[in-house]
């Protein structure tokens, strides 16, 4: 299992959470992203950097992906696209994605977009949050140690 991180939106302490897991678990960490970001040296953690452009990230993680794989992400098509190929994908707030949730939360993302644009609701997800943190860090201690086994 490697982890693919769509490190230009994810948040620090899941970055932070993610060197310390990827060591305990001795799991390679590629880190994709547009722009420079400061990794940890370790010969477990990387970070791949793409050109800036709409879903070069995204589609650079899908490029590599592999059956067993982990994405962070908190893009559903990219989660989608994840499952689509053989590899899990979990959100930064602790939420996994799976085969029997993925088409529902696609629905709802375009739901969402959809008020959105017409106006009729404004505003996402609330501030990332301890809680947040801690249902992450819980999430993917369970998916390494299964992985591991």
């Amino acid at each position: 299992m490697r982890i693919f991180i769509d490190a230009d939106a994810c948040p620090k302490p899941v970055r932070e959470i993610l060197y310390k897991a990827g060591t305990r678990f001795a799991v390679e960490l590629i880190l994709v992203a547009n722009q420079a970001l400061q990794i940890p040296s370790s010969s477990l953690i990387r970070l791949l950097q793409v050109s800036k452009g709409f879903d070069e990230a995204d589609n650079e993680i899908v490029r590599l992906l592999e059956v067993g794989d982990l994405v962070i992400t908190s893009d559903i098509p990219l989660a989608s696209d994840a499952i689509a190929k053989g590899a899990q994908a979990l959100n930064p707030r602790g939420k996994l994605y799976t085969l029997e949730n993925i088409q529902q939360q696609l629905a709802v993302r375009d739901l969402m977009s959809h008020l959105r644009d017409n106006q009729q609701i404004s505003g996402g997800a609330g501030a990332y949050n301890l809680q947040d943190k801690a249902n992450f860090a819980n999430a993917l201690d369970r998916l390494l140690a299964q992985a591991c086994k």
